[in-house]
């Protein structure tokens, strides 16, 4: 029977996960599909159930449902556990497994990272969850939180040992970090951006985890300032290969889907 994964969003129209996955699925002979599914916001725990009767062999998540997700598996693997949020799911038996393979998909993407160098992460939802988790697997402990709502950066903050910064005060030390990390979904559908007027030099490095647009308007600030950036493509593509893998037990190829990638939508990294 051919298998069939998904990955479930709100919104879920910008996704190319479902390209990414086809493609890997083509390269290595397996008979299979992934789909992208539209969750209203109170109807996560009926798909979920959906899928199993269905026979879904495994979906990733994405906002806003990361950590809302956790109480409708049955399983989370440490990573999960670790980190709270959960990105990638996979049927085992009767049973669904989650995992967070987000933070390490971004950390391996990004060059230069020691435990000395200083991290601002924006944001304190699913996705920031995974990534500040995996930096503090790292040993990279001198990360700052800043959010619009201070309890949310405190909460996860006092999880993993960080710093919190309220996002007003922000732009007072922002030249102090080395990396700057975007994990909000400010910026996705529009020119809005999570901070205003921050001042970058040629010495940081601006992330972030949205790749739809390809330049954010917060990437764009930081790139006329001569900071270097990254978009969310290092991202999706690493944390995509990791899910792929625990679903299929293929390492699938991360050089030749980016290039792909970028020839059929005609864009060009950041």
């Amino acid at each position: 029977m051919k298998k069939w994964y998904a990955v479930l969003g709100n919104p879920i129209h910008h996704s190319i996960s479902p390209k990414m996955h086809e493609i890997w699925f083509q390269q290595n002979a397996i008979d299979a599909s992934y789909i992208p599914i539209f969750v209203e916001r109170d109807k996560l725990k009926e798909t979920v159930e959906s899928l199993a009767l269905l026979g879904c062999s495994g979906f990733n998540v994405t906002v806003p449902f990361k950590e809302e997700v956790l109480e409708y598996l049955d399983e989370l693997d440490a990573s999960a556990k670790f980190a709270g949020a959960v990105n990638t799911v996979v049927r085992s038996g009767n049973k669904w497994v989650g995992y967070n393979t987000d933070g390490l998909g971004l950390l391996a993407n990004i060059p230069g990272l020691t435990q000395s160098t200083r991290v601002l992460v924006l944001g304190a939802g699913g996705a920031s969850r995974g990534i500040v988790a995996a930096l503090s697997q790292k040993g990279i402990n001198d990360v700052t939180i800043t959010n619009r709502t201070v309890e949310k950066a405190t909460s996860l903050a006092t999880d993993f040992g960080a710093k919190v910064v309220p996002i007003e005060e922000v732009t007072k030390s922002f030249a102090t970090f080395d990396v700057v990390i975007q994990t909000t979904s400010v910026g996705m559908d529009s020119l809005a951006t999570p901070l205003s007027h921050p001042i970058w030099t040629k010495e940081m490095l601006a992330v972030d985890i949205i790749y739809s647009p390809p330049e954010t308007v917060f990437l764009k600030q930081a790139r006329v300032q001569g900071a270097a950036t990254m978009n969310g493509l290092s991202m999706l593509i690493g944390q995509g290969a990791l899910a792929f893998e625990l679903w299929t037990g293929i390492q699938p190829d991360q050089q030749e889907i980016r290039t792909t990638i970028f020839r059929q939508e005609g864009e060009q990294p950041c």
